[in-house]
């Protein structure tokens, strides 16, 4: 029963959410999606296959969006702004798979958990490099500075959505044209 498998799911995002994804265990999953381990491993066929379903189904159309919001046309504020709503959006929309999604990444790399959201990662920097990459044809000082721009540009989004998930910021309109004057403040200087 397929509605089985979207329990599972739901079931092991909010619990590698809130306790992470070492410190839950197929029992926990099981028990809180009501089922007994053979469903889950017909399903997924291991902790590990439910986490690869979760960002393959789950986190995988965001960056379909982010590739098109990282598109640069020659208007670096405007895909600037682009790419943060999109980030802040789908913060907003999916806070449970964001807050996992984070607490993986600045998590042990050598952990199972990283390493399965690892490609995800790896692919938000080089969406973000080639943007920078692309605009630095127009804007000489930034030349050659696309990985650091790339990283202190996420790293920024993801301090906001950190915020946002504390309730110290709201992510809103106002909210991305501070954090875009914060950081092209920097990046035109």
């Amino acid at each position: 029963m397929s509605d089985n498998r979207s329990t599972i799911l739901d079931c092991s995002l909010s619990l590698f959410a809130a306790k992470g994804y070492d410190a839950v265990g197929v029992q926990q999953i099981v028990e809180a999606a009501g089922i007994k381990k053979p469903t889950l491993y017909h399903y997924f066929g291991s902790k590990r296959g439910v986490l690869e379903a979760l960002m393959h189904e789950q986190f995988s159309p965001f960056l379909g969006r982010m590739k098109e919001a990282a598109t640069y046309t020659g208007d670096l504020p405007l895909t600037l702004q682009r790419v943060v709503e999109s980030y802040f959006q789908f913060a907003m929309r999916e806070p449970t798979l964001y807050q996992m999604h984070l607490a993986a990444w600045y998590g042990n790399p050598e952990n199972e958990a990283s390493q399965v959201i690892t490609p995800a990662i790896q692919e938000q920097h080089q969406l973000l490099e080639a943007m920078f990459r692309q605009a630095a044809k127009n804007h000489g000082n930034m030349r050659d500075r696309h990985q650091v721009y790339a990283a202190s540009f996420l790293g920024m989004i993801n301090t906001y959505v950190v915020q946002a998930a504390h309730h110290q910021v709201e992510l809103n309109a106002e909210t991305v044209k501070k954090a875009l004057q914060q950081f092209s403040y920097g990046i035109y200087s």
